[in-house]
């Protein structure tokens, strides 16, 4: 079978009467065109069945039209949906993504930034906590972070603060005795970190309510087997030493509240009635754990679509004539939403094999 021709700039050049000038600026800068030009053109790419050699506009422009993703992990549910939903904007943006998973490793995440701009990436995201906003911002390109650090970049982040008051205020109602948060500091656990609004939310309830309560924080480290091990001891010191109180537990991650309801579920054969759970971050397992677990949805769709949105503008703006570059970072926050389901909601199911 005969391989087609592909179609040149020049070809396009004589069928348009244009010159390869004029052809080149269509593509690299379309709004320096009339429109009548532009749809001339546009239409004679379609007549000749024009498809673009990537690999030669990026030669001849720089731009590669890839985003460079640094994520913690993909254990915890929240990373891998916050992945697959940024994956899924090429739709909307038509950019591709270089993703590295940088597993806490501060030099390896280094290493990969660099990898990343060797590919001439035109922007950053990044999720993981190793390296400060301030060497981020260093790095000459647009970069925005999503529930990490923020200082020095832009930045894309639940209301962690009202996601917290809102989990404890659910626990309350139900008129729990004590309410006890148990925190990944993983991710870490400190006032610059945008999740550390879970547990001021969290404090602030209880202090104003009167209520009793309890902070665990609690290194646990990524794999199912490490978690488990350290859930498993919180359990049976919770058991212990509230023995006859109604128990309200306000987990971090959706991740660790299933690992949370199997060990309840396999200690008592279904989830007891002296205790009740709350989630963060309405990741799918919260709905497909063994007793759909109420959670804080931080709505990992737009805080991706929005991450990509705001480095696309950053990107975009850098690619004027006169660009005007941010003089500050800007912080989007959104706001999460409740959902209630059985792990506090027991009439929705029995809680049963």
């Amino acid at each position: 079978m005969k391989q087609k021709k592909n179609v040149t700039f020049n070809d396009i050049a004589n069928y348009t009467h244009f010159s390869k000038t004029t052809i080149s600026r269509y593509f690299n800068n379309p709004d320096s065109l009339t429109l009548e030009n532009q749809e001339i053109i546009a239409k004679a790419l379609v007549d000749l069945d024009y498809k673009e050699n990537k690999v030669a506009r990026i030669l001849a422009n720089g731009k590669t039209e890839f985003i460079g993703v640094i994520i913690p992990n993909l254990f915890l549910h929240y990373y891998s949906e916050m992945l697959n939903q940024i994956l899924s904007t090429y739709e909307s943006f038509g950019y591709k993504f270089l993703v590295f998973i940088g597993n806490g490793q501060e030099e390896t995440e280094r290493r990969y930034i660099q990898e990343l701009l060797a590919y001439k990436i035109e922007g950053l995201i990044i999720l993981s906590h190793t390296i400060p906003s301030k060497e981020l911002s260093e790095l000459g390109i647009p970069i925005v972070t999503i529930e990490r650090e923020d200082k020095y970049v832009c930045s894309v982040n639940t209301d962690n603060y009202m996601g917290g008051y809102q989990a404890t205020g659910l626990l309350a109602e139900h008129n729990c005795e004590v309410i006890i948060h148990i925190n990944y500091i993983n991710s870490p656990a400190n006032p610059d970190v945008p999740a550390y609004g879970r547990v001021q939310g969290f404090l602030d309830f209880c202090t104003e309510h009167q209520i009793k309560h309890e902070l665990i924080l609690k290194e646990m480290g990524n794999t199912y087997e490490s978690i488990r091990h350290h859930l498993s001891d919180i359990l049976d010191e919770i058991t212990g030493k509230y023995p006859n109180l109604k128990k309200g537990l306000f987990i971090s991650n959706d991740t660790q509240a299933n690992v949370l309801v199997n060990l309840l579920i396999r200690k008592y054969g279904k989830l007891p009635e002296d205790f009740l759970l709350v989630g963060f971050d309405n990741s799918p397992i919260s709905e497909e754990a063994v007793i759909p677990i109420s959670t804080v949805g931080q709505q990992i769709d737009k805080l991706s679509y929005e991450a990509v949105k705001l480095l696309v503008e950053q990107m975009n703006e850098r690619k004027k004539r006169k660009p005007m570059l941010l003089k500050e970072p800007i912080h989007k926050v959104i706001t999460p939403v409740l959902l209630r389901k059985e792990t506090t909601e027991k009439e929705l199911g029995t809680g049963f094999f």
